[in-house]
């Protein structure tokens, strides 16, 4: 089973999508600006990506100064805190078995994936 966090106004989201409905795989979509994902949740997607919480972010959003997220001493669980209150600045699309996860930008990194 795979997960894609899905936004649907992004082109790389939808390239993303596409390429997995090809391929067959069984697929859950989670719009994750309508359903955005816990704090466990994030927690666990960053663990499987093998990223901080920084490495997630959309910084070029502009709620990501809003938000004081260019402060450098914030702590995973509050940018974490963060995305799950403002999921738009979450790196997208993210795609996730029961063992890994992908951020599929470029959506070639899903060939090796899947």
């Amino acid at each position: 089973m795979f997960t894609i966090y899905h936004n649907n106004r992004c082109s790389k989201s939808r390239e993303a999508l596409v390429f997995l409905q090809h391929k067959g795989v069984e697929l859950q979509v989670i719009n994750y600006l309508e359903t955005p994902p816990t704090a466990t949740e994030l927690a666990t997607i960053l663990q499987k990506l093998g990223y901080s919480a920084r490495q997630l972010l959309r910084s070029k959003e502009a709620e990501y100064l809003q938000f004081g997220l260019d402060n450098a001493d914030l702590t995973d669980a509050q940018i974490i805190a963060v995305m799950c209150q403002c999921p738009k600045l979450i790196e997208r699309p993210i795609v996730v078995t029961k063992e890994r996860a992908v951020v599929a930008r470029p959506t070639e990194l899903l060939q090796d994936f899947c």
